[in-house]
């Protein structure tokens, strides 16, 4: 990729100049809306950021995997700004976020969803291969504070995936562009030149800002602790942003002795 001004398959005349590591040494609530319109490139698959969420500090946020101190799972977030924070949840998925802030703060912005601009068709075939055999009720929300959606009900037919939602969703997004665990911890900052970059490097491009009247913000999607606090921002109209659910508490069975608990690491 050269610098300037670079067509993408998808969303328009897109800058391919990388993002500076002080785009991330701010507050996450200030990255956040500055993310959308900007461009994740993970191998062949690029996304254009659509819908975000910012997460604080340490005995800032009660939302944050962070809120109770540095673990071995979170370690990643108190690391340096412009790094991947791949986490696992609920068993099933993926879910990716940029740390914010300088070293040792904790705190980074959920990458909720996006446009597919480069490499549809290899974004299309991981979404496929990863869809289950069974739809499920509603996707399951981003972060484990809150509480998993219900459990899959049997669909028969086969659906191709729409393209709004090859990346609509947080764990749809790292899906689409083959992030896993062991992209924990990756450097999306590029710091040199773009022809060089590593074939399954990340990288943040600048792409096309949103333009700050179609920036909207409001509570983050599904959690049950801080729910209030306006750190979800979006692109207004954008089809590809998903849709806003909150958090409903879920009735325990007798079984159940964890459902929804903040987890310890």
């Amino acid at each position: 990729m050269g610098r300037g001004e670079l067509s993408f398959e998808r969303g328009g005349a897109l800058s391919p100049a990388p993002l500076p590591r002080g785009f991330f040494d701010r507050p996450s609530h200030e990255v956040a809306p500055d993310l959308l319109g900007r461009v994740l490139v993970h191998g062949p698959v690029a996304v254009r950021l659509t819908e975000v969420e910012a997460y604080g500090g340490p005995g800032e946020d009660p939302a944050a995997h962070t809120y109770r101190g540095r673990t071995p799972r979170n370690a990643v977030m108190f690391g340096p700004p412009g790094h991947l924070y791949v986490y696992f949840t609920y068993g099933m998925h993926f879910c990716a976020n940029l740390v914010c802030l300088p070293e040792g703060s904790g705190s980074a912005v959920l990458l909720r969803a996006g446009e597919v601009v480069a490499g549809e068709a290899e974004a299309r075939a991981r979404r496929t291969a990863a869809k289950p055999a069974t739809k499920p009720v509603a996707e399951p929300a981003a972060n484990p504070v809150a509480e998993p959606a219900a459990r899959p009900v049997a669909d028969p037919v086969a659906r191709p995936v729409a393209f709004r939602d090859l990346a609509r969703g947080p764990a749809r997004l790292a899906v689409a562009l083959g992030l896993l665990r062991e992209h924990n911890g990756l450097d999306a900052i590029l710091e040199g030149s773009p022809a060089g970059r590593p074939h399954q490097s990340a990288v943040m491009l600048e792409g096309r800002p949103a333009g700050r009247d179609l920036i909207r913000s409001g509570p983050r999607t599904g959690i049950s602790t801080a729910r209030d606090t306006p750190w979800r921002f979006w692109i207004d109209g954008d089809e590809t942003v998903s849709p806003y659910r909150a958090h409903v508490p879920r009735r325990r069975s007798a079984a159940a002795t964890s459902v929804g608990e903040v987890p310890s690491s």
